[in-house]
């Protein structure tokens, strides 16, 4: 278990998925702006959010917050690249534990185990603009803009630009 101040990130349990997929991924105009795949209706059977041995390119964690010990959302590193010592990484919290200031923890915690404990030189972070609160707690976690992709994305019915950010070891960490 890594542990922030606020959350507790640990290894995705089978209880965790029926609520991360009803609440996260089911949640369609909030998946589409954070996911750059299309959605398509699956069931729990089959979501993304299912317990999967770990793999050298991903490492998947369930958010849990500390006081009170409830499932708070997931966090992801993803196409971790050993060679380059690269990652992007991705977070999602449930809608009653979203505007708490977990994010921002969630985001320090798992960017601390990539650059500490994997040894990776970058973590990089892609957010659609109109994301302030994410925008917010990244740039707080020592997160830098690299730039935008002007309209790379396509979120509820038109292009948007998704802004890219990056953090650095030996970056500021805050």
């Amino acid at each position: 278990m890594l542990v922030g101040q606020h959350v507790v990130l640990r290894a995705r349990e089978a209880g965790d998925v029926p609520i991360l997929h009803a609440e996260l991924y089911d949640d369609v105009p909030t998946r589409v702006r954070a996911d750059t795949r299309g959605w398509t209706p699956v069931g729990v059977e089959h979501s993304p959010y299912a317990v999967r041995e770990g793999g050298a390119d991903a490492a998947a964690f369930s958010v849990v917050e500390r006081s009170g010990g409830q499932l708070a959302g997931e966090a992801i590193l993803w196409e971790i690249d050993p060679h380059n010592r690269s990652a992007h990484a991705g977070l999602a919290l449930r809608p009653s534990f979203r505007g708490r200031g977990l994010a921002e923890d969630t985001l320090r915690v798992l960017v601390d185990y990539a650059l500490s404990i994997r040894g990776l030189h970058r973590v990089q972070l892609e957010v659609v603009s109109d994301n302030k609160p994410m925008l917010a707690a990244a740039r707080r976690v020592g997160f830098e803009r690299d730039g935008v992709l002007r309209e790379s994305v396509w979120v509820n019915g038109r292009f948007t630009d998704q802004v890219v950010l990056s953090r650095l070891a030996g970056g500021p960490a805050r």
